[in-house]
């Protein structure tokens, strides 16, 4: 049998080379590609009556022309048509727009079906879509009518009968990859017959089966290629077969000046597990704004040491980098570890001298920036590598620094919270460890939004603060004032506080300072030496300041929710009471939206879920680096919870010993073992 997917659509009748083109600016160019062009909505035309049709919505009648038609022109081409119509015994008025043409076709007597928007209290209809007939049997139409995203070259209707011509010459030969045991399970119609009622349904309940059939077919086959990918993977790939001394881990436990949380203490068994498994470690680590990820760091690359390794950690800035070492040396050193930096600001000598460290093993914990990929760096014994802010860095990049070592283990550690629905897909090669615990003590964070008018109040908030020894950071959107866009920029607004709040002490932040001067501002902020620091959002990822209280953020309707919760999880860190005022005057519905979720809660996991529902998944996690499928027809936001079954489907089949190899499972088989992503 030929496969779909190796068809041309030109194959079909009235595709010629043209035509061919402008089908494939819509991705068409097979057979398969028109098969499983799948309408975004369905029209619905179904023939309602009067009584039962709702106030101002969107209805269909069908009844008799009860009178002759008058027209009513404002200006040359302005016009109002109306004539009388009886539908099921009830006198109607029927008004069209600038639609004068119909007039000579509305005779008295004949039957009509109209659509448009239904006024109850003056039994009246805005007419938008007319049939008109003489044989009333002849008015029922399709009453679901798809619609396609198509451009001006190609007519729906012309895309619709050459679909249905495909499905002529070609639809027996849809090959069924579903095993009949899932099919039976969910009661899901046969592929062929889903497939031909996506684009034509003769009611709703065949798209709700069509679309159900296929939704979890793409779902299965999607989490099946994850998961046979992974299992190749662990086949062709060994991993550091090693063994964790736990008591020596143990006393490093008992040295924290802290308890950890259950949900820390779970993370770090589970990484545990994984560093002594003959298996190479591949976990995504996710934990809100301060749930303690850089002690589970810590501790995974304590035991790693112990068990005779070194250990990278790759972060996306310097300032970054400089505090995971500061906190990394100040937990680790005591037990014998030398921590070092490597960054792309250091002195050509002090550089030398840390790479010199890093080769001959003196180096056991190596924090840095996308330096510690660059071809000079050479690892002594590289065992475990680790990624804060994973999604900051390339594919490319996070695979340099594995190729680094032999089959080193791998976390990535995320404090951008993803929802499971996201995280199951994109990351469904790895384990996913959650921290969804916060350390005892820590108090939420306050958060207000308030317009701009308000802001000589907001000052004296952030001089009391100030007064009372404490610090506060005001962040806005942009570093020089910009003429398309009326937002506050970092330095005017240095100028305005500096004056507003004189004496006190204010310090400026943003990307285009060099390493230097980045490094002084944030050893005076860290300090008190500067009490504000006003800052474009260079500061949103890592820094740690416990003394900061207060947070204020400008034009905050500009930021994603996202980012608004990572600047807001800068303050609060030092165990006090703080507070974050978001300030903004927004225009839009969805800027109103997201100050309100900001206000409404601090879970990092419950924003990461609204604001997947208000983006959608290419935009949450950026369309260029989203690394999601492309399905045709599911939705991930939508469809979590087929998601979910079809995963654990997956799991089943592919994790048993013998089911694989079953005799209905041999179509999926080699399709897995073929690598023939796109199922035809």
């Amino acid at each position: 049998m030929i496969k779909l997917t190796n068809i041309p659509v030109t194959t079909l009748p009235g595709v010629g080379p043209e035509r061919a083109m402008h089908l494939s600016e819509l991705g068409i160019t097979t057979v398969f590609d028109l098969l499983t062009y799948y309408p975004f909505r369905y029209d619905d035309y179904q023939v309602t009556n009067p009584v039962d049709a709702p106030h101002e919505e969107r209805v269909t009648f069908q009844g008799i022309i009860a009178g002759a038609p008058s027209i009513r022109w404002y200006g040359k081409k302005q016009s109002r048509l109306t004539v009388k119509l009886e539908v099921d015994g009830i006198p109607i008025t029927v008004i069209w727009f600038n639609q004068h043409f119909l007039k000579s076709k509305l005779t008295n007597g004949l039957p009509i079906m109209v659509t448009g928007k239904w006024d109850r209290e003056k039994l009246q209809i805005i007419g938008d879509r007319t049939f008109l007939s003489k044989n009333e049997q002849q008015l029922h139409q399709d009453q679901l009518e798809p619609v396609y995203s198509v451009t001006s070259k190609i007519r729906v209707a012309w895309l619709r009968k050459l679909i249905y011509e495909a499905f002529k010459e070609y639809g027996n030969q849809i090959e069924e990859v579903l095993p009949e045991t899932l099919r039976t399970k969910y009661r899901l119609i046969p592929r062929a017959k889903a497939m031909y009622l996506l684009h034509f349904p003769k009611d709703m309940k065949d798209g709700h089966q069509a679309r159900r059939a296929i939704v979890y077919e793409e779902l299965f086959l999607y989490e099946c290629r994850l998961m046979w990918s992974r299992l190749q993977d662990r086949k062709e790939t060994k991993g550091i077969t090693r063994e964790i001394p736990k008591d020596k881990l143990q006393l490093m436990l008992q040295s924290l000046d802290f308890p950890l949380t259950g949900a820390q203490q779970r993370v770090v068994d589970e990484i545990c597990s994984d560093l002594e498994s003959p298996h190479q470690m591949n976990r995504l680590l996710q934990g809100d704004v301060g749930s303690g990820k850089t002690v589970v760091a810590a501790i995974a690359l304590y035991a790693n040491y112990l068990s005779g390794y070194q250990g990278a950690l790759m972060v996306p800035t310097e300032i970054l980098a400089d505090q995971h070492a500061t906190s990394l040396k100040t937990l680790l050193k005591p037990l014998g570890l030398q921590v070092v930096t490597l960054t792309g600001n250091m002195t050509a000598a002090n550089r030398r001298e840390v790479l010199g460290q890093i080769q001959m093993g003196l180096a056991d914990i190596i924090v840095g920036t996308h330096a510690l990929i660059q071809e000079k760096v050479i690892y002594r014994k590289l065992g475990l590598v680790i990624t804060d802010e994973q999604h900051r860095f390339g594919v490319k990049q996070r695979a340099s620094l594995r190729e680094k070592g032999e089959a080193p283990d791998v976390l990535m550690m995320t404090a951008t919270p993803i929802p499971r629905t996201l995280a199951i897909s994109v990351y469904g090669e790895m384990d996913i460890s959650i921290i969804d615990e916060m350390p005892a003590g820590r108090e939420p964070i306050t958060t207000y939004w308030v317009k701009k008018e308000a802001w000589e109040r907001i000052i004296k908030f952030v001089a009391k603060e100030c007064q009372n020894g404490r610090q506060a950071y005001i962040i806005c959107p942009l570093i020089e004032e910009s003429e398309k866009l009326d937002l506050a920029n970092a330095v005017e607004l240095f100028e305005q506080v500096t004056l507003e709040l004189s004496p006190i002490r204010v310090g400026l932040l943003h990307g285009r300072m060099s390493s230097l001067e980045k490094e002084e501002i944030m050893g005076l902020y860290e300090q008190n030496d500067v009490q504000v620091l006003i800052s474009t959002t260079v500061i949103e990822v890592g820094v740690n300041v416990p003394n900061a209280t207060v947070m204020v953020i400008y034009d905050a309707d500009r930021f994603g929710l996202a980012q608004l919760h990572q600047l807001r999880g800068r303050v609060g860190r030092g165990g006090g009471a703080s507070t974050c005022v978001l300030v903004a005057n927004p225009k839009s519905e969805t800027g109103k939206e997201r100050m309100e979720i900001m206000t409404e809660t601090t879970d990092g996991f419950v924003i990461s879920e609204r604001d997947l529902q208000m983006r959608g998944p290419g935009d949450f996690l950026g369309v260029k680096q989203s690394g999601l499928p492309e399905f045709r027809l599911a939705d991930l936001t939508r469809d979590e919870h087929i998601l979910e079954v079809a995963r654990t489907d997956a799991k089943e089949i592919l994790h048993s010993q013998e089911g694989i190899t079953e005799e209905e499972y041999q179509v999926l088989l080699t399709k897995l073992q073929t690598e023939e992503l796109m199922l035809d």
